[in-house]
């Protein structure tokens, strides 16, 4: 205990920083309590704790999912590849805005016109219970083994790097335990208590109050990273960190371009591999994640209605883009601070990993009261994302799980009691494999990312074209569930130095080809309806387009590609046009021609087809009409999106 005391007295924290980290954490649990109860302390519907009884407005459902989405996993492990790598893995978030219009418009009204709880159970009623039960357990097993154990690890990385602890074990009896792993059973606690007791209403209520811990503490401690950069200015820091990441002797460097070439960073390409991050299989994950992913998807399932949920996700898209200002630059600020150790003296710690760089930049730049509100904004975005992740695996295990097959009775008291006790199961699990899983990783985020692509690509293609499509059928379903984890696998094992997008997109196109053959030869179809003569013709007007947009995409890549191919050995990506297209990853467009013609497929299918499958949903195109309000929020999404691109490009 004398080790930590003296370690925390050293941290250049001060009373007044652990007062508000204090005052926050009071709060926040004490909120969550009280957000729990029912009115007239009257017992929890099912709906209530796992859907908070349909209450959320729009600014609810738009802070709660990003307060969800940014945990440790960006302020640590998205900072510390930044710092490694550079700007680039900014694409996850801002290419996230652009998924969340396409989600808002075309996905979510379908699933909130089916009324579920879980998307599982949308796939129960699409296809049948095997693909719901194979899906229940593939997302059981990501959100313990892979996002409770992560989240908590990095936050765990982060508090002990700010208060400078690492290292240090406490001593309990005849035991030793490192104080990571006391500060990892400190995060699930929080994160438990309130989360545990109320449910949905207490996660998504507290996190409108966390996200303005989140935004407003997260964009203080960019604005005095590039403020340390510059020398005491905010300006001159933006100005020092673009001109000299871009010119003389950085003139190759990645670190200031959101676009990476090969040859410029191979390991920063192996993350986000050029264009890949606009057209390739970044949509996979960002589908997967912001349309199908219980714990994110469930904020917009307990919207009020379709209207509240939408203006949600797009007021989501504009937080997305304010996200790398937050968690990106201050990565590139270490780095900066990295390379020119000379103008920076008294400095306390090392980065020994990248994953160090944020906790070390808020231990040495921030100020007082400023470094409490840079910690209780860590904290915010670690707590948040854990209670959120609680609350799905109770719902999926419980409402999927045990209602479906082990107590079909089983009334509103039980499930809340055994969602209750689902989470408590789930965080000692979580507690168990946390350091075997991540003990020797140096970018948690990545690992994030690339195990969690393991099953996108067919949650993207079994969601998707379940919900759009009237032929997919429950056999194609099947199979491409049971083929995703395994063409992961081998992907992985064979093909483990082509970068883990490129290898999600070729997977992607192998399920889909699979998933249309078999749903295009399934029997067990019935008579469709006959499509309205006026939609027929929007709908095949737009596959025609689809299908000359993915022709052309398909030629000019197979050129760029081949011709690449046979350039001579040493052509310079900075001289040659070709080189420079195969530098940046055009082969990314093989991907953007498939997904492209699949929309063109569905949508002539739907157009045409005298048949669907049997448990098809009715799909006409007044589903996908949204407000004016809408239509500005995603239009001024876009623009800034593009706007970005061409700064940064």
């Amino acid at each position: 205990m004398h080790d930590i005391i003296n370690a925390v007295s050293q941290s250049g924290f001060h009373t007044v920083d652990f007062v508000i980290l204090l005052a926050y954490l009071i709060l926040l649990v004490s909120l969550g309590l009280f957000l729990g109860r029912t009115k007239k302390g009257t017992q929890k519907s099912a709906s209530d704790y796992f859907l908070a009884g349909n209450t959320l407005t729009w600014w609810a459902v738009g802070a709660s999912l990003i307060a969800a989405n940014i945990s440790a996993e960006q302020f640590i492990g998205m900072s510390g590849t930044s710092y490694r790598d550079g700007i680039a893995t900014a694409a996850y978030e801002i290419m996230a805005a652009i998924t969340l219009i396409v989600v808002g418009k075309f996905l979510l009204p379908t699933m909130l016109k089916s009324k579920i709880f879980t998307i599982p159970q949308f796939l129960r009623e699409r296809y049948n219970d095997g693909v719901g039960l194979a899906f229940s357990i593939f997302w059981l097993f990501l959100y313990i083994f892979v996002n409770l154990t992560s989240v908590a690890w990095l936050g765990a990385i982060a508090i002990e790097q700010i208060l400078g602890l690492q290292g240090i074990s406490l001593q309990i009896g005849t035991m030793t335990i490192s104080i990571r792993m006391v500060l990892i059973l400190f995060l699930y606690l929080i994160a438990g208590i309130y989360s545990i007791y109320g449910g949905l209403s207490s996660v998504a209520w507290t996190d409108v109050m966390q996200v303005v811990f989140l935004i407003v503490g997260g964009l203080v401690t960019a604005v005095v990273a590039l403020s340390q950069v510059g020398d005491g200015s905010f300006f001159t820091g933006v100005h020092n960190l673009y001109t000299d990441l871009t010119t003389g002797e950085h003139l190759t460097d990645s670190h200031f371009h959101l676009i990476v070439q090969e040859s410029h960073g191979a390991a920063a390409f192996a993350n986000v591999p050029g264009i890949a991050a606009v057209v390739g299989a970044m949509w996979i994950t960002n589908l997967g994640y912001w349309g199908f992913n219980q714990y994110i998807i469930q904020k917009g399932l307990a919207a009020k209605s379709i209207d509240e949920a939408q203006k949600g996700l797009v007021f989501a898209g504009f937080l997305k883009i304010l996200i790398p200002f937050i968690v990106c630059l201050p990565g590139v600020c270490a780095y900066y601070i990295s390379i020119h150790p000379e103008m920076f003296t008294g400095l306390q710690g090392t980065i020994n990993v990248a994953d160090d760089a944020y906790p070390w930049l808020i231990r040495n730049f921030t100020p007082p009261v400023i470094k409490g509100l840079s910690f209780a904004a860590l904290s915010a975005a670690i707590i948040s994302s854990l209670a959120s992740m609680l609350n799905s695996t109770s719902t999926l295990f419980t409402m999927d799980i045990y209602k479906k097959y082990i107590n079909k009775e089983a009334k509103d008291k039980s499930l809340v009691a055994i969602g209750r006790l689902t989470s408590l199961v789930a965080l000692v699990i979580a507690i168990i494999v946390v350091k075997p899983l991540l003990g020797g990783l140096d970018q948690a985020f990545q690992y994030i990312q690339e195990y969690s692509g393991f099953v996108y690509p067919g949650i993207v293609i079994v969601f998707g074209l379940g919900l759009l499509w009237k032929r997919a059928s429950s056999r194609a379903a099947v199979w491409t569930a049971i083929a995703t984890l395994p063409l992961g696998i081998l992907f992985k094992i064979f093909l483990g130095g082509v970068p883990f997008q490129f290898r999600a997109g070729y997977i992607f196109i192998i399920l889909v080809t699979l998933f249309i053959v078999l749903s295009l030869t399934d029997r067990k179809t019935v008579a469709a309806d006959l499509t309205p003569e006026e939609e027929k013709n929007t709908m095949l007007k737009w596959s025609r387009i689809f299908f000359c947009a993915a022709a052309f995409f398909l030629l000019i890549a197979t050129v760029v590609v081949v011709w690449g191919a046979c350039l001579p050995a040493g052509t310079s990506p900075d001289t040659h046009f070709i080189a420079y297209l195969n530098d940046i990853g055009f082969q990314a467009f093989f991907f953007f021609a498939a997904i492209i013609g699949v929309e063109g497929i569905w949508l002539r299918s739907n157009a045409l087809s005298v048949k669907r499958d049997e448990k098809a949903l009715k799909v006409d195109l007044s589903m996908f009409h949204t407000s004016k309000g809408y239509n500005i929020g995603a239009i001024c999404i876009i623009a800034l999106v593009t706007v970005l691109y061409i700064l940064l490009w």
